[in-house]
């Protein structure tokens, strides 16, 4: 007799889903029974979801032993899917529940010098606004490979060239010229002009500027192209301010990073009507159909933050 039932299949998609996120829990917590700890069940069904998940998929996500967990290659590959597939179904249903309460971990790449100093009290007022979210707050200079780093979004210093990504523009870093007082030649007056700055030692902050350097006037927009030869290039916007104060050299920095030591006389801003180009900087994350509400929310926090810093 014709039926309208339709043909069901032997997981039901919801349960492929809860598959999926007990293994993203796995890996995330690093075993089993953490994983169980945090969706509040226990190891055995942990386990069995996993193992059901390979026998489902034909392959083995995990290498178990005593003391570790290690994914394998599939599992590797089968981890940034699942991960983003989960993120997706819990905005769809956050959306679709129209509470959108964020939760879960949220894996943000920031760079060094701002990631330890500037945006750490933006990341406090989301921690505190949202409980039941867990930030991975991970350090890095570097351009972020979201699937292979597993992150979810970034903060960015610089232009944005790459069209896979949305990017938000959260500001602009204002940089200024400052060395220690011991740069300065003795019994010669200050700078005046950005042209008379090519005869100090400089430092170079190797991401933005090595050998040659352009200042603008702040006040009719007249422009000095500097050439130099760095007597320390770095990457490091921390150690570039370390070798200025210990005088070394003059070098360009962001103007919230050098401003205490101008303040505590350690260093000096050089020809203060001068500027670098500022640094813009944004917020960077894939292109989805769907974003959860935590990273929809810590943009919000974010730009408030970066608000606040500068203006």
């Amino acid at each position: 007799m014709p039926t309208d039932r339709p043909r069901t299949s032997s997981t039901a998609p919801a349960d492929r889903i809860e598959l999926m996120n007990t293994f993203v829990r796995i890996v995330e917590a690093g075993s089993l029974s953490a994983a169980a700890t945090q969706m509040r069940t226990t190891q055995p069904t942990v386990s069995r979801r996993l193992q059901t998940l390979e026998r489902q998929l034909g392959m083995r996500l995990l290498r178990r032993s005593t003391h570790a967990l290690k994914l394998t290659e599939d599992g590797e590959r089968c981890f940034a899917r699942a991960r983003e597939l989960v993120a997706d179904w819990q905005a769809f249903e956050a959306d679709m529940r129209g509470d959108g309460e964020p939760e879960g971990t949220l894996r943000v790449m920031v760079p060094h010098a701002f990631g330890q100093e500037l945006l750490v009290k933006p990341l406090a007022d989301y921690v505190r606004q949202h409980p039941r979210v867990n930030v991975d707050w991970l350090l890095n200079d570097r351009h972020p490979d979201f699937i292979a780093d597993g992150v979810d979004c970034a903060i960015h210093v610089g232009e944005i060239d790459d069209p896979g990504v949305v990017a938000i523009r959260l500001a602009e870093v204002p940089r200024i010229v400052a060395a220690a007082p011991s740069v300065l030649p003795k019994g010669r007056r200050s700078p005046q002009h950005a042209d008379e700055l090519a005869t100090l030692p400089w430092l170079a902050l190797r991401t933005y500027y090595r050998t040659e350097l352009t200042l603008t006037r702040e006040r009719d927009g007249e422009q000095c192209r500097i050439p130099m030869h760095p007597r320390i290039s770095t990457d490091s916007l921390y150690a570039l301010r370390s070798a200025a104060v210990m005088g070394l050299g003059a070098c360009v920095g962001s103007t919230w990073l050098l401003r205490e030591d101008i303040d505590a006389g350690r260093l000096v801003q050089l020809v203060p009507g001068w500027r670098a180009p500022p640094l813009p900087c944004y917020l960077i994350y894939p292109y989805a159909r769907l974003h959860s509400p935590k990273l929809k929310r810590f943009v919000e926090v974010m730009r408030k933050g970066w608000q606040e810093a500068f203006f």
